[in-house]
């Protein structure tokens, strides 16, 4: 066996709760995510794990997430890479639209394809194809070799670049991964084979 890569999803987001599309627009956590990200710090702490390096999003919710974490975990100042490979899907004209506006706006059923297909996507963005298409290169490049190299890894971003590891790690297809729903602040433990496959999937729910 190889290394730890541990993936969180940043705590829920001031947008999240008023139920905005969010994408690359840099919006802080509220009070109940910044304690989704203490809890998730206090379960990867009981699982007795300690990271070697961290790497997160070019965006400050998923930057704080991650610092709150690494402070439960008494590692405040751990090196951490912000790369913006990790960034969010952007949603392009949705951005900072309520989501029923834009239901509105363009129909319920345009929305859900925008929302929820793999390869579509709204005017100005990404579709999860798109997001794909930065986060593997960069898992490829930056982020495997640490693991490969036996090294335990934090790596804290957004639901859909995400989405993009899993549905590599996983090996999930596009309509498979559609449908894969991630919760904020929940860590996924994935522990890897030293030819990259997956040895085992713990998610600290």
């Amino acid at each position: 066996m190889s290394g730890t890569l541990v993936l969180v999803r940043h705590g829920q987001s001031e947008w999240n709760l008023k139920n905005l599309f969010t994408g690359w627009r840099d919006v802080g956590l509220t009070e109940l995510g910044r304690e989704e990200a203490r809890a998730a710090g206090a379960r990867l702490k009981a699982l007795g794990l300690t990271f070697d390096i961290a790497f997160t999003s070019a965006l400050k919710r998923a930057q704080a997430s991650c610092e709150i974490i690494l402070e439960e975990l008494g590692q405040a100042g751990l090196e951490t890479i912000r790369d913006q490979a990790l960034n969010e899907r952007d949603y392009g004209d949705l951005s900072g639209l309520n989501k029923d506006d834009a239901r509105a706006k363009w129909g319920e059923e345009q929305v859900h394809i925008w929302r929820r297909s793999y390869d579509v996507a709204p005017p100005g963005g990404e579709s999860l194809k798109d997001t794909g298409a930065r986060v593997w290169p960069y898992y490829i490049h930056v982020l495997q070799p640490h693991v490969l190299r036996g090294e335990t890894v934090l790596v804290v971003a957004h639901g859909n670049s995400l989405r993009a590891l899993i549905m590599a790690l996983d090996g999930l297809t596009g309509d498979q991964i559609v449908r894969t729903e991630l919760a904020t602040g929940v860590p996924i433990v994935y522990r890897l084979n030293a030819d990259s496959s997956v040895a085992s999937k713990e998610i600290l729910a």
